[in-house]
């Protein structure tokens, strides 16, 4: 059994410049170093001897710390929770009390472990402990929500909390949105280090009391934390959000939701499937406006409440590609029924309610490998493509997995001896630094610096030939970071469109919840930069040939970006 807030703050740890988790609570991660000053993570140690019964690798542990303190990391509580957290997800609940109570008792200071170890012991069903450690945890960090939701499970069991409908439509008093408003305000400067990088402090106090004038009497949670959202964009963080939209999302009537699956495309909103609409509307109908409101001023104000990094666009559009059918009826206030003006037809179209509908709806027109990482050849041009949607590859959890992928896909390309080698990372939404630099080790020819810390030396075995590399909107946190060495270095050809982030990621996160709503939210609270200069904070890493689909090549799934870059081997061949 896991909490639903653990869950949800763990779901988090999967998109980040590196480790977004210090704990699945409260706390998240901030940048870890990826050499640690030349140490040996012993949560990865301990892992390489997971075949021992616990008692023994915590034995192997104390061993280790007593005779060579200076060789192992045991200074990485995160590193550590998460490695008994890789226990407690695959049911191995008593070793993953064992490692949690080792970690109490290695970081007897810090509120998370015995967080994690009220957690434990709850999943056990040991009640009584677990309520002893929340407890301990609670006066240590009062700000521990996770701890404070569970200390009332556990002591009032038969308490039902809001279901999410209800939470969307309960109103709050005036002075409790305010004092949230404030309250949110000020956890953001004083967490967020760059928090007022892209916004000056005037201008963001403005953006909180304006949404305070608009609060009245009628102002339901559903209103309040579209109010939010706003003001949580404003600061230009993408790792400072609301969480995807997904509260939102579980709380709004389903009634309410906008009847057509739509894409947002060169500036222009298509329709991509009529669902409950077939006969009013076509695959392909330009929509110009919603509600008697020009559709290019609804994106305008949506695209306030989406996060991202500095002033990048790409990646705000496809999160609202990704949440439409329910971005929509939040940015329109929630209206009973939608009237569209579809482009070339005369009289505006009432349009029928949805009864089904995706969110998030997936973008299936670029066929994508099944696995996260995959490697292909076409033989007739001498090329080898290499996929990775994703570096959520962790030391205390999979890294190794990466690693053995990219030795044996590089061992098979310097088989074949491919001149061409295309790096596809779109949709890589991050993860960790190690991963991303076990990669570039195999494309750089000479010693290279990630972050500041000592030089990393290139792979024996790099590859030699041409380089193309593939982006999109989707590539956040640590693709920003490869991407912006990858371009710094000149390793190869950029195509597609401008990344979703750079060589700055304002990384880790601490989860919040406010005070009175309880809306709970996610910001950054470390910052992470590549060693690279010359480029701007405020925009993605641009690639040196700007292609992205059109509206055809999305209906009829064409792979636009890629066959443009296949078209670009051949010229160049």
């Amino acid at each position: 059994m896991k909490h639903p807030i653990a869950t949800y703050v763990l779901i988090l740890l999967l998109f980040s410049c590196g480790n977004k988790n210090t704990t699945p609570k409260t706390d998240v991660l901030k940048k870890v170093n990826v050499n640690n000053k030349g140490l040996i993570s012993i949560s990865e140690t301990l892992k390489k001897n997971g075949h021992l019964p616990i008692e023994k690798q915590i034995e192997l542990y104390y061993k280790l710390k007593k005779e060579s303190p200076n060789t192992y990391n045991f200074n990485n509580e995160d590193e550590m929770t998460m490695y008994g957290y890789s226990f407690l997800w695959n049911d191995d609940i008593e070793n993953a009390i064992e490692i949690f109570k080792l970690i109490v008792a290695e970081f007897p200071n810090s509120s998370n472990p015995y967080d994690s170890l009220g957690e434990g012991y709850m999943t056990n069903g040991n009640m009584e402990l677990a309520l002893i450690n929340y407890e301990k945890s609670l006066v240590m960090n009062p700000d521990n929500f996770n701890a404070e939701d569970q200390i009332e499970r556990i002591k009032f069991p038969n308490k039902k909390p809001l279901t999410p409908a209800e939470k969307f439509t309960k109103v709050y008093t005036f002075k409790e949105y305010k004092d949230d408003l404030d309250e949110l305000g000020r956890k953001l400067m004083d967490i967020n280090p760059n928090a007022l990088k892209f916004i000056s402090k005037e201008k963001f106090l403005e953006v909180i009391e304006a949404k305070k004038n608009l609060i009245n009497e009628n102002t339901t949670f559903g209103n309040f934390i579209w109010h939010c959202s706003e003001i949580i964009a404003s600061i230009n963080c993408s790792h400072t959000s609301l969480g995807g939209f997904f509260q939102e999302s579980a709380m709004i009537n389903k009634s309410l939701v906008f009847p057509l699956q739509t894409r947002w495309v060169n500036d222009k909103l298509f329709v991509v499937d009529a669902m409950s609409n077939a006969n009013k509307v076509n695959i392909k109908d330009e929509i110009i406006s919603i509600n008697g409101k020009r559709v290019s001023e609804i994106i305008k104000d949506i695209y306030k409440h989406i996060s991202s990094q500095g002033f990048v666009e790409t990646s705000k559009k496809h999160f609202f590609n990704s949440w439409a059918t329910e971005m929509l009826p939040y940015a329109l206030g929630f209206p009973k029924s939608y009237a569209v003006k579809i482009k070339g037809k005369e009289n505006t179209i009432m349009l029928n309610k949805a009864n089904a509908f995706k969110a998030p709806y997936d973008d299936t027109s670029i066929k994508r490998c099944n696995e996260d990482l995959c490697l292909e050849f076409l033989e007739h041009q001498n090329t080898a493509v290499l996929t990775v949607s994703t570096f959520n590859f962790y030391a205390w959890n999979n890294l190794d997995v990466f690693e053995k992928f990219i030795d044996n896909s590089l061992k098979k390309i310097h088989e074949k001896k491919s001149k061409n080698l295309v790096i596809d990372l779109r949709f890589n939404g991050g993860g960790s630094p190690e991963s991303s630099i076990y990669l570039l080790k195999y494309l750089i020819n000479k010693p290279f610096k990630y972050f500041s810390e000592d030089e990393i030396q290139p792979n024996k075995n790099s590859y030699k030939g041409k380089l193309y590399f593939i982006i999109d909107g989707h590539g956040e946190s640590t693709t920003g970071h490869f991407m912006s060495i990858t371009k710094y270095l000149n390793l190869g050809t950029i195509v597609g469109e401008e990344l979703g982030s750079n060589q700055l990621c304002t990384a880790g996160q601490t989860v919040s919840r406010l005070a009175n709503t309880k809306l709970i939210f996610n910001v950054a609270n470390t910052e992470s930069r590549a060693n690279v200069t010359g480029f701007p904070d405020e925009k993605g890493i641009l690639p040196e040939h700007h292609v992205t689909q059109n509206i055809d090549d999305y209906i009829n799934n064409i792979d636009t970006v890629k066959e443009y870059t296949f078209n670009l081997i051949n010229k160049e061949q």
